[in-house]
């Protein structure tokens, strides 16, 4: 009986600590539709859970990296909230498709317009960009946080180089290898490529056999035809002479 109860009693507490350890463990993140190749372009999803009980989350600014900046950065419109995108100006330009670009995205901010992170949910932000540089294995992302009773939370701590997460962790994107074709392809698109040359000579083969096959269909109706042909007029021959022969 003593020992029901002690045991009742570690599984309380250890659902207790899973319950707190749960809402701290939630935080701003970032995370690609697919792959992020490194020069190529890719669609970012920034997920903002709420993380409060008796507050919304109105508002959210994500700060683009000032260090590989990004010449084209496009979000996608969400039902309920306004979108302000800021620019800086470069200290070096970026040259793109033959084109010097001067000025970067440097934030953007969603706004709550009739919408709103309420507790309990969350809310993806998506956003296009682009070109992914080629010289970084990851970007960080330092994003804001804002609910409705005014507190503000800060997601602007970068990674330790221990790899231990800070308390207020930045959304942080992975970059991945450049494709062979550099348009930043899925990573597999190799794989597909020789499936595909694989595909191409085993329907190359089927094709010369079948039109060897139908050549020699041609070559041995041609041969029969000219064989009837020739035994035709034979036999048309015969047929005077024997006609000849009665007549005399």
């Amino acid at each position: 009986m003593k020992l029901s109860r002690i045991a009742l009693a570690a599984g309380v507490a250890a659902s207790t600590v899973l319950l707190i350890a749960g809402p701290a463990a939630a935080h701003v993140s970032v995370q690609p539709v697919g792959e992020a190749a490194k020069g190529g372009y890719a669609t970012l999803n920034f997920k903002v859970p709420n993380e409060r009980d008796q507050a919304s989350t109105v508002k959210l600014e994500v700060n683009f990296p000032a260090d590989h900046p990004l010449s084209s950065v496009t979000p996608q419109a969400v039902p309920g909230w306004k979108i302000d995108i800021s620019k800086s100006k470069l200290d070096k330009p970026l040259e793109v498709h033959g084109k010097k670009i001067t000025e970067a995205v440097s934030k953007v901010t969603w706004t709550a317009d009739e919408g709103e992170i309420a507790p309990g949910y969350f809310q993806q932000f998506p956003v296009s960009v682009g070109a992914l540089p080629e010289d970084a294995d990851q970007l960080v992302f330092k994003a804001i946080q804002t609910y409705d009773n005014k507190e503000v939370v800060r997601w602007i701590e970068e990674p330790t180089a221990g790899g231990e997460e800070p308390d207020s962790p930045a959304p942080v994107l992975k970059l991945t290898a450049a494709a062979e074709d550099g348009h930043g392809g899925a990573a597999n698109g190799a794989e597909k490529t020789d499936d595909s040359k694989a595909a191409d000579t085993d329907a190359s083969a089927k094709e010369s056999s079948t039109a060897a096959s139908s050549s020699s269909s041609d070559t041995t109706a041609r041969t029969l035809g000219i064989i009837g042909i020739v035994i035709g007029i034979g036999g048309i021959a015969f047929g005077v002479l024997a006609g000849r022969r009665r007549s005399a």
